[in-house]
């Protein structure tokens, strides 16, 4: 049960995130660890949300578009500065309040911190103006559009934010960003880390909204564009408003990423690629290889009990002792999600190889588990698994393996193991999602462009790619006086 406090913040200091569809709006600390409530925060009331947004308004028009790209650089790299100098308290917040393992934390914090300084190096070169191929005199000017808002989940607390603001305060935008109500000391840790690196104020600012709230934010014609990373649900309800109100959206949602394992690939290699890419952050990671596929019927008995073993050997213990395994779930919400889930797959004639039981100790902890014969009849099937639960399949071939990954309604990430790379790589072509990675089982740096296909939405974030999405590319042609009109 959790056990309402008072709230004891003012939840506008600036930094946000959220799954659109969780309807308590609670902004609340409980650390997964325990089930225990640790801080309350208040929601913004109807006229904070008003001022913030006038204020983020005024900041773009005013302050921010105006100043040069240099100047922006200065703030976006003192802020990978203090992320640096003080990487222990931010890891300490992502442990507390998401469960993370410290060593997973602590690379969260790292590589957020690579991003600002990614875009604080690379903004100018990104947003200079570009000429026109074979058009004397034209060139495309990037200009900001204004106040975005963006709706972040729980899971990455940083990096997603990162994601976001890196490139756009970069390109001149202004950033309402709404968090995960269950992160909303990681929402504030964020914001203050922004104020401390010279940010005006109005440039990055911190709303716990409700949902009605978000969309009347979405509404405001002061908003130029929304970005979401969540579910299918929340996408394609905050798609729907951004359309109807004509703005830009970028959507990063749900994937049920493929993990193929052809019949070259070292054994051992690939069953401890397929661990960190399916239990990475207790398997709450949007590119998790979730559905492992490999080619052959004896090489698949061997992976598949070489990997439960593997799986089952996890302790869970305290994320931030350096000897725990495997962490607890972000919550007792998702950890009920999954437990359901199991269950129906179960009843759907699915087999638990390892696992599919909550762990008898405080906190909210899941048995890492391996699910079996998973037919496209099962109602799981084509569900998204967030969690420390894998479904595993074998298949004949290399063909039989590209259909199967491609059978689902996500497109996010995927991975082939081999050892002919040329190989992976024509796999990789046939694959349909927005990544696809040969011999590792996921990656994300600042140079690699984020982002999915079908289902798991549209836009990229990262890279030049994610500056390029909430930008104005003007054309502007200079013709000497008395051209001829035409």
């Amino acid at each position: 049960m959790v056990r309402p406090q008072a709230a004891t913040q003012s939840p506008t200091g600036r930094a946000a995130r959220i799954f659109v569809e969780e309807s308590s709006m609670t902004y609340q600390t409980v650390n997964p660890a325990t089930g225990q409530v640790v801080e309350t925060f208040a929601a913004i009331s109807d006229r904070d949300l008003d001022q913030a947004l006038a204020t983020a308004h005024r900041a773009f028009e005013t302050d921010w578009r105006r100043r040069s790209v240099a100047d922006r650089a200065k703030v976006m790299a003192k802020a990978a500065a203090i992320l640096r100098e003080r990487i222990e308290e931010y890891t300490g917040i992502l442990v507390l309040e998401v469960g993370k393992r410290a060593m997973e934390a602590q690379a969260e914090v790292d590589l957020a911190a690579g991003i600002l300084e990614y875009y604080a190096e690379r903004a100018e070169g990104f947003l200079k103006p570009k000429p026109v191929a074979d058009v004397p005199n034209a060139e495309v000017h990037i200009d900001p559009i204004g106040v975005l808002l963006a709706i972040e989940p729980w899971n990455f607390p940083y990096y997603q934010v990162a994601r976001v603001v890196g490139p756009q305060l970069m390109a001149g935008n202004t950033v309402l960003l709404k968090h995960a109500e269950s992160v909303p000391q990681s929402a504030l840790a964020f914001a203050r880390l922004f104020e401390e690196a010279g940010a005006p104020d109005g440039v990055y600012t911190n709303i716990f909204a409700t949902i009605d709230q978000v969309g009347r934010l979405i509404d405001d014609p002061r908003v130029r564009g929304v970005t979401l990373t969540g579910s299918e649900r929340a996408g394609s309800s905050v798609a729907e408003r951004a359309g109807r109100n004509l703005k830009k959206a970028v959507l990063e949602l749900g994937g049920s990423d493929p993990l193929i394992v052809l019949e070259d690939a070292p054994l051992e290699w690939a069953i401890g690629s397929a661990m960190v890419g399916r239990l990475f952050n207790c398997g709450q990671c949007c590119v998790a290889s979730k559905r492992i596929i490999v080619v052959g019927k004896e090489r698949g008995q061997a992976f598949l009990d070489g990997f439960s073993q593997a799986m089952a050997s996890l302790k869970a213990g305290d994320p931030a002792d350096g000897e725990t395994g495997i962490g607890p779930l972000s919550s007792e919400r998702q950890l009920n999600l999954l437990v359901d889930q199991i269950h129906r797959a179960k009843d759907g004639g699915a087999r638990v190889v390892v696992g599919g039981h909550r762990i008898d100790r405080a906190g909210f902890f899941l048995e890492p588990t391996v699910l079996t014969g998973l037919t496209p009849e099962n109602p799981v099937y084509r569900e998204e698994l967030f969690g420390p639960v894998a479904q595993f399949f074998v298949v004949e071939d290399e063909a039989e393996a590209i259909r199967l990954a491609n059978d689902t309604a996500y497109g996010l990430g995927a991975s082939v193991f081999t050892a002919d790379t040329a190989r992976g790589a024509r796999i990789a072509a046939q694959i349909d999602s927005g990544m696809v990675f040969v011999n590792r089982p996921f990656g994300t740096t600042p140079q690699l462009p984020f982002g999915g296909a079908k289902n798991s939405g549209f836009g990229r974030e990262l890279s030049e790619a994610g500056i390029e999405e909430f930008v104005n590319k003007k054309l502007v042609h200079v013709d000497p006086v008395g051209t001829a009109p035409f």
